[in-house]
């Protein structure tokens, strides 16, 4: 923003004006704390919006960093509930670009090898902080998360948290996990009812033999396996963060508006967010 006029608000997506950047942002450093945003290889920022009740991005193709120094020493020292939150959020990076509308055969080869590297590395670091090799794996799968998502766009479980991390305390990874079981599970859902042809559902099934399905696998095989590994990670589910079936109805008509549902493989219907949000809590 230093180099262009005007308030943020002119260049913001969903609540603002959606201008382009007149000029080009300055040269930007980042030195990633976390394995989990990816946005040392995007060219978006993410800006809490209170009074709106939103988060909301602010792009540009200038605002990609002009360098982009990856440490894994630098996570060794985050708690274990910070790890596991923002490892997956990096999870849900790379499953929501595989399946997405948007996929393409790039973004399919960084999902494809970034997602049995977090699945792998992600419970060895909760438990060992200290672990560089799994840091460092962790560190490369972020990233890789960050090149997906920047070309394939998201889907449900960002477009709910957009909303709800506008409303509520709760940091953006503890949403993405608690909600990633449920979308799962409601976009299989929706798919096996409307587009059963598709290739959506074959995707699925990758997704749940990479984050450890067991034997038999389906599509549905990936909400299952999605939660046990939530559920080992200590994730804490909606309620915790003040999320009540009072503000269902809500969150799912704004989440409807949110950029990352337009990747969505299929588009849900109000009554099906709403489901999604009830398994949640």
């Amino acid at each position: 923003m230093a180099a262009n006029p005007g308030p943020a608000l002119n260049y913001l997506e969903v609540i603002g004006q959606g201008q382009p950047l007149l000029h080009a942002a300055l040269p930007l450093v980042v030195i990633p704390t976390t394995a989990g945003t990816g946005s040392e290889v995007t060219r978006n920022a993410v800006l809490a919006a209170p009074e709106f009740g939103l988060k909301v991005s602010l792009r540009s193709p200038s605002m990609l960093p002009k360098v982009a120094l990856v440490d894994p020493a630098l996570a060794v020292s985050l708690p274990p509930a910070t790890t596991a939150a923002t490892g997956l959020d990096a999870l849900t990076q790379l499953i929501e670009p595989y399946v997405s509308a948007r996929a393409t055969p790039l973004t399919d080869a960084l999902c494809r090898d970034g997602i049995p590297r977090i699945v792998a590395a992600l419970p060895r670091v909760f438990e060992n902080p200290a672990d560089l090799e799994g840091r460092a794996q962790m560190s490369l799968g972020a990233l890789l998360s960050g090149m997906a998502l920047a070309n394939a766009g998201l889907g449900a479980v960002h477009g709910f948290a957009a909303v709800l991390g506008g409303r509520f305390p709760a940091p953006h990874g503890a949403l993405c996990a608690a909600l990633l079981p449920a979308v799962l599970r409601g976009n299989v859902r929706a798919l096996r009812d409307r587009a059963p042809a598709g290739i959506a559902l074959e995707r699925y099934r990758d997704v749940a033999r990479w984050i450890g399905a067991e034997s038999n696998v389906t599509a549905d095989s990936a909400a299952d396996a999605a939660e046990r590994l939530v559920t080992q990670l200590r994730i804490p589910r909606l309620s915790r963060w003040g999320v009540s079936p009072a503000d269902v109805a809500e969150v799912a008509r704004n989440a409807q508006q949110a950029s990352s549902m337009k990747a969505n493989p299929i588009k849900l219907a109000s009554s099906e967010l709403e489901q999604i949000l009830m398994a949640a809590l």
